[in-house]
């Protein structure tokens, strides 16, 4: 038997399940033939700092808020656009021509207030029951607030003289925009008309509002919710004095009380007042976070309680007007006069201090209150939240 060195390996010890192990090359031959290939070095992967993954979350955030945005706009615009459709043909052209964008330049806006709640007493009419001009100032970063009394009394073209709020069911919106023009001296670059009937169903979709009641009030006995034997002993409406959360039905009672049975010096300027801090509380919530949060999803009913001329972008601008100008500085105004009859109805006869009203809205003139003695339809300006009192 030959001797030398076998070509192959000896196993001991038995059988072994599995492969038997052989030698492998540790380099593969390349395919051509040329020679082994240098083995694969794998390098560490490295891991992302903290400020690669910020930038990255970052990026991401802006993107999500660039199509959340986007799609919030056209919901919005979508029911700006059935706003608009609802309005008159006849409307736009005694508007005042917009001069330049509402970012820069003064405007005033005309907001109607109908309140069409199906009453017996009420049925079939289209009184406007809160007549207020917004005029941005976006120069002075300030908003003015012009109340008008819808009892007063004012020449109205083509009617003669009548109380303002029957400008509207005589000749419609165009009539009642003409007349507070004619009157005023201002012009009336836009228009909102609000339905408060439906105006509570925006509260409630907003989640409610704030509203700080300055004096206790007992309403008269209007709208009673309970039944007929109820309704004998109920005593009205109770509001507390200070800050409230109200929901869509609780602002539209507030909004709506015209007697105040704890304080008869009330009127119905004092109800306007009360009207202007629901549009304003309104405004507020519209403006807030939480809105821009739920746009997506409500922006198409939005407007769903105004008719307007406004367009989507206008809104958008109005927004940011509003936002920067805050309430806390803006100039509340009211026209007025004296007590009167007229044809056996009651009226408000305009005084002549209403023009120097119109200067203070204008800018032209320092804000003044009511003079002393002037009862509770004096005209006059006042700065803040703080109302007339």
């Amino acid at each position: 038997m030959a001797t030398g060195e076998k070509p192959y390996r000896v196993y001991r010890g038995g059988r072994v399940k599995g492969k038997v192990p052989l030698e492998r090359p540790q380099t593969r031959p390349a395919r051509d033939g040329r020679g082994p290939r240098p083995p694969r070095i794998r390098r560490p992967r490295r891991r992302w700092s903290w400020k690669r993954r910020i930038g990255l979350g970052l990026l991401v955030f802006l993107f999500l808020m660039i199509v959340w945005s986007v799609a919030g706009y056209l919901s919005f615009r979508s029911g700006v656009a059935k706003a608009n459709a609802r309005l008159d043909d006849n409307v736009s052209p005694v508007l005042a021509n917009q001069n330049g964008m509402l970012l820069s330049h003064s405007t005033n806006i005309l907001l109607l207030g109908r309140d069409h709640e199906n009453t017996d007493r009420r049925v079939g009419l289209n009184h406007t029951d809160s007549i207020i001009v917004l005029r941005t100032d976006p120069s002075r970063h300030r908003l003015v607030y012009l109340s008008i009394p819808r009892d007063l009394r004012v020449p109205i073209p083509g009617y003669g003289e009548d109380r303002i709020n029957a400008a509207l069911p005589l000749g419609g919106t165009n009539l009642a925009i003409r007349t507070i023009e004619t009157f005023t001296g201002l012009e009336i670059n836009h228009v909102m008309i609000v339905d408060f009937r439906s105006f509570k169903h925006l509260i409630d979709n907003i989640g409610g509002i704030d509203i700080n009641v300055p004096e206790p009030i007992l309403s008269n006995k209007f709208d009673c919710p309970y039944n007929r034997t109820r309704c004998a002993s109920w005593q009205g409406y109770r509001f507390a004095k200070g800050n409230q959360h109200m929901d869509g039905k609780r602002a539209l009672i507030y909004s709506r009380i015209r007697e105040n049975r704890l304080d008869p010096s009330e009127s119905d300027i004092t109800r306007g007042e009360r009207q202007q801090q629901v549009l304003r509380a309104v405004m507020s919530k519209v403006l807030g976070v939480s809105m821009f949060v739920k746009l997506p999803f409500d922006g198409s009913d939005l407007l769903e309680p105004l008719t307007t001329d406004l367009s989507a972008w206008q809104f958008v601008q109005l927004g940011w007007v509003l936002k920067r100008a805050g309430q806390k500085d803006a100039l509340h105004c009211r026209l007025g006069g004296t007590p009167g009859d007229f044809g056996g109805a009651s009226v408000i006869v305009a005084s002549e201090e209403n023009r120097g009203v119109i200067q203070m809205v204008q800018g032209r003139s320092a804000p003044q209150p009511p003079p002393p003695g002037s009862g509770p339809f004096g005209p006059g300006c006042v700065v803040g939240n703080r109302g007339f009192r």
